[in-house]
């Protein structure tokens, strides 16, 4: 003990200039995660969201033109003949919503379960009109949710709450599995499993507990799982490949870039720039989109999102592949350059308990 305790006051205080370099390394990191989550809320604004105007045409261009207006850019909108067509773009979540003239009395048409903030919006709109038809003696705007959220979480909070532990989850089953299990094929096998029955599990508590969610149990647990697949085995691929530092670039792009963009509290039009379009492109963001599609839309709009998320598991078991193949490929150099058969042996068995 004296010992250890001479050694501990020979040893120096580390420099001046190590405290600054991690004094500048804290404050990047914070700076980052600040812009990461903060920026796309900040910038978020209503612009280029497809809706839908039923009626006539002179009755489109006018309320068109009153939009244009009201929120310059605000929206893009298609002319549909009548009331039943713009309820199919909304089933169909091609628009978010409609503006429909087509019976003599106005009436807007909202999805809030494809977006709480835009269809707060559209209630906006709503109310402007209805300023404008009291002005000329009209009926009030009437306003009609065809996709309502569940009675049990009217704001939606259980599923906006919910990205982040789901990209979380993915996260940690890469980490667990890298540092507690040997051997490619088993990592692989253990993500998938997880994948199923953290799926279960929180579809249980989103639908059952929270009542967050509508449809069908097994779909909605289907996609949350597939959403954990494709982030934990991507994630799995890189380290497999590069070590710590694939490890590293995985969950940069999914908790730093991916989830902040991912257009699920707002929705993926509402984020500034090209940055909703980049978010549809990560499992977070086509994750959140298929789970909205299979609780509230009986699956309709989800295609896009689904074929995302598998890219993304293909693109990750590809990687763990080629990481085996390099590994068996160092072993056959090791065993031509080895003269003992014995350890040539051992090399390869090494290499294949890896994979």
């Amino acid at each position: 003990m004296a010992v250890q305790a001479s050694l501990a006051a020979d040893t120096p205080p580390s420099p001046w200039s190590t405290v600054a370099r991690a004094v500048i390394l804290l404050t990047a990191i914070t700076g980052v995660l600040l812009t990461a989550f903060a920026w796309p809320s900040v910038r978020s604004s209503v612009h280029d969201v497809p809706i839908a105007v039923a009626g006539p045409a002179a009755a489109v261009k006018e309320v068109s033109a009153a939009l244009g207006k009201r929120l310059p850019g605000g929206f893009e909108t298609t002319e549909v003949a009548d009331t039943a067509a713009a309820e199919r773009l909304i089933r169909d979540r091609e628009v978010y919503g409609a503006i429909d003239v087509s019976s003599g009395a106005p009436q807007v048409i909202i999805a809030s379960a494809a977006s709480g903030a835009i269809a707060q919006t559209l209630h906006g709109v709503a109310t402007a009109l209805s300023q404008a038809q009291a002005q000329t003696a009209g009926a009030a705007v009437a306003i009609r949710d065809l996709a309502a959220l569940p009675a049990d979480d009217t704001r939606g909070a259980g599923l906006a709450a919910g990205a982040l532990p789901l990209v979380m989850a993915g996260l940690l089953a890469a980490l667990l599995l890298t540092r507690l299990v040997r051997g490619t094929a088993r990592r692989v096998t253990g993500a998938l499993a997880f994948a199923i029955t953290g799926g279960l599990a929180a579809a249980a508590i989103l639908q059952f507990w929270l009542g967050s969610l509508n449809g069908t149990y097994w779909a909605n647990s289907s996609a949350i799982a597939l959403t954990i697949a494709a982030t934990s085995l991507s994630i799995l691929g890189l380290e497999a490949l590069l070590g710590a530092v694939g490890f590293g670039l995985g969950a940069v792009a999914m908790m730093l870039i991916g989830n902040p963009l991912s257009g699920i509290s707002t929705a993926p039009e509402m984020l500034p720039g090209w940055s909703g379009t980049l978010g549809q492109l990560l499992p977070p963001g086509a994750g959140g989109q298929l789970l909205r599609s299979t609780a509230f839309f009986e699956g309709h709009g989800g295609t896009r999102p689904t074929v995302v998320l598998v890219i993304w598991l293909a693109l990750g078991l590809l990687l763990c592949l080629a990481s085996t193949l390099r590994a068996r490929r160092a072993a056959t150099v090791t065993a031509g350059l080895s003269e003992d058969g014995r350890i040539t042996g051992l090399a390869y068995a090494s290499a294949t308990r890896k994979s």
